[in-house]
């Protein structure tokens, strides 16, 4: 074996060892596809998730004892060295109110409050400021049990539903994670539930006592003193006025209209559940909609609540680290990635796996009358693909455009296909007026809603982003690459080219440290400018792709690979520092191989560095392994750690690596 620390690399030895490490990878993918022929892997985030799914089955008193003992081996094999729970594993610093989540959990569970891993956490709480220190969400979810006062948490009245969507307010203009999450919680503010514990049902519960620094004084402001906002900020000074208002009067629960609008949240919480249970993909939605519903009269056989729980328990993952709950599920993203890298990967284009894993994908694609994005887009036709299994009313931009470069690979003559046209035509019709693509929503970007009391996350709106821009300019540009050989909608190809110039614009605009771009799915300025540089390949744009490929190049680490922290989201002057890591290293490499040729010094350090950390074996193929979080939910708050991201990334670089060396011989992969 040579090394990344070899003064020079042989190009012929690193080729054959690529493509041995690429064949070794490729049965990996082949032996691990469900049944079906899809991919699906685990993605993690963080307790809380699992912690709240102990809150709602204790809320809603189902069993908890028959999984007791593996959702605390969960938990306290997630716990950090010094008793906290974090957003992110390894060196990331523990959150507060990750760690009283999850302590509550464990105490529901029956872990005794004296043991080790409890003692560890308290002392934690205690050194960061308690109970007090805890976000907006926690607060809710403690107050549902009388940990914490109602009066503690931002009044959400249920006539929020009632607001027309030409309304900057309304719940259209918050993003669609935001939405289907607040849309349950106006019915829970009105009600106000105190849920029992192990040690009863008060409004005033001492259950956690123990992890305020002052149990006597539980009402705490959860946002700045009013006078004070005055003078430094209006917009948040108005939203905290109009909440002070809403506490003097008691919610205005009494206000003629309530009924109504409760019964409105309710309509549109049965409206927007799907079939199979869920709402909206995520967990926080199907949380807060099965309590309302519960709290609005259903019971727990009624099929919307019965379906609910249900469709929670397909988010379980278990094995032997014990059982969490996914906050999300990712088979549509897995799949059509997994399909890109085994045709970068030179697997026979009619293999029968990629033509299984593309008929999936293509039977999921989204045609029916479903769809929040109706209310702002109402006279362009569906054709959207969602993340998940069962998310008929929130396709994505992302997910989309990943779908057209999986059809497009695998099958060029599907650039005249009706598919791909739907596909298309829906991403055209989501452009935001800056140019940009965001993921669910068009034009979401009034950031002045963050101001409000409930947010304390800075997530309510879901703008333009570069790294999905990026991925859109990369499916069009195959797209018209395609067309060269296939009859494309003249009409079709126009509008694609008049969409890419305004795309290619604002990425002109939004470039950042050193001709970087900001990653706002993923970690982060080396997964935002690898999308970029993807998509602006086919088409030249040299000049604003240089200095992006020079900063890429310089933030290469001594090993070969690429890394970044997901602390750059604080500080962007580590932006492109960290540990390497497969899924950024491969990200590097691909950003560079868009325009560089595979002979390039940095190019083949790298691809070194992916041959010689693919250690994890499995069966007949091999993978790599990767403990860091690379994926992004919320910047700051909320991250992801995609189990597939560190198998099919790199597989694509490899493939696109062997191809810029024109190897003729051919890969015969297991299978």
């Amino acid at each position: 074996m040579y090394s990344t620390s070899d003064a020079q690399i042989d190009a012929e030895g690193l080729a054959q060892n690529a493509r041995h490490a690429l064949k070794l990878a490729v049965n990996y993918s082949l032996e691990n596809a469900e049944p079906d022929g899809h991919w699906y892997g685990e993605l993690r985030s963080n307790a809380t998730i699992t912690a709240q799914y102990v809150f709602l089955r204790q809320a809603l008193e189902l069993d908890l004892s028959s999984d007791c003992e593996a959702l605390c081996r969960y938990f306290l094999a997630d716990q950090k060295e010094d008793g906290s729970w974090g957003i992110a594993p390894g060196n990331y610093p523990g959150d507060v109110s990750v760690t009283v989540e999850a302590y509550l959990a464990l105490k529901i569970l029956g872990v005794p409050a004296n043991s080790q891993a409890m003692h560890k956490a308290r002392r934690f709480v205690h050194a960061v400021g308690g109970v007090e220190k805890v976000r907006i969400f926690t607060r809710i979810y403690l107050a549902t049990f009388g940990l914490f006062p109602w009066t503690a948490v931002p009044a959400l009245p249920a006539e929020l539903i009632l607001i027309p969507s030409f309304v900057p307010v309304s719940i259209y203009n918050f993003a669609s994670w935001a939405r289907s999450t607040i849309v349950p919680l106006p019915v829970l503010s009105h009600h106000q539930p105190i849920y029992p514990l192990p040690n009863g049902m008060t409004a005033n519960n001492t259950f956690l006592d123990e992890l305020w620094c002052d149990p006597a004084q539980k009402q705490i402001p959860y946002s700045h003193p009013l006078r004070d906002l005055r003078n430094f900020d209006r917009i948040a000074f108005t939203f905290s006025a109009i909440d002070t208002i809403l506490h003097l009067f008691g919610g205005l629960r009494s206000i003629f209209t309530r009924g109504y609008a409760r019964a409105r949240c309710i309509k549109w919480i049965l409206d927007h559940q799907e079939a199979a249970g869920d709402w909206a993909g995520i967990f926080p939605p199907m949380h807060f909609g099965i309590l309302a519903l519960a709290l609005e009269g259903y019971s727990l056989q009624d099929p919307p609540v019965k379906r609910g729980i249900e469709a929670i328990e397909r988010f379980a993952w278990q094995d032997e680290q014990g059982k969490r709950i996914q906050s999300c599920v990712s088979p549509v993203w897995d799949t059509v990635l997994t399909t890109i890298s085994l045709c970068d990967a030179g697997l026979p284009l009619d293999h029968s796996s990629l033509v299984r894993a593309v008929s999936w994908v293509k039977g999921r694609q989204l045609l029916g009358a479903e769809g929040d994005w109706r209310v702002y887009r109402p006279h362009i036709q569906p054709g959207g693909f969602s993340f998940e299994y069962f998310n008929t009313w929130y396709p994505d931009v992302d997910d989309t455009a990943a779908a057209i470069l999986a059809f497009l690979k695998q099958d060029p003559t599907s650039a005249g296909a009706s598919h791909v046209f739907k596909a298309t035509s829906w991403i055209l019709g989501m452009q935001n007026r800056d140019g940009g693509w965001a993921a669910f929503d068009v034009n979401n970007d009034k950031m002045f809603l963050n101001r409000i009391p409930f947010s304390d996350m800075d997530s309510l709106c879901d703008p333009s982003s570069a790294d999905v821009t990026g991925r859109v300019l990369e499916a069009f540009g195959l797209l018209m690459r395609c067309a060269r050989e296939v009859a494309v909608d003249q009409r079709l190809s126009y509008r694609i080219a008049s969409a890419c110039k305004r795309g290619i614009g604002y990425l002109g605009r939004t470039r950042e440290i050193k001709g970087a771009w900001y990653g706002r799915w993923g970690s982060n300025y080396i997964y935002g400018t690898s999308n970029v540089l993807c998509g602006l390949r086919y088409f030249g744009m040299h000049d604003l792709a240089y200095p992006a490929i020079e900063w890429l190049k310089s933030v290469q680490n001594a090993d070969g690979g690429w890394g970044e922290k997901l602390k750059t989201y604080r500080d962007p002057g580590l932006a492109g520092w960290g540990q390497s890591t497969a899924s950024q290293t491969a990200w590097g490499l691909m950003g560079l191989l868009a325009y560089l040729p595979h002979t390039d010094a940095a190019v083949q350090k790298g691809v070194a560095y992916l041959v010689e950390s693919q250690t994890l074996s499995k069966g007949e193929g091999r993978t790599w392994a990767e403990k860091e979080y690379t994926g992004t939910g919320f910047p700051n708050f909320f991250y992801i750690g995609y189990s597939l991201y560190p198998h099919y990334f790199p597989i694509m670089t490899l493939g696109r690596y062997l191809q810029g060396h024109k190897s003729d011989r051919e890969l015969e992969p297991h299978g």
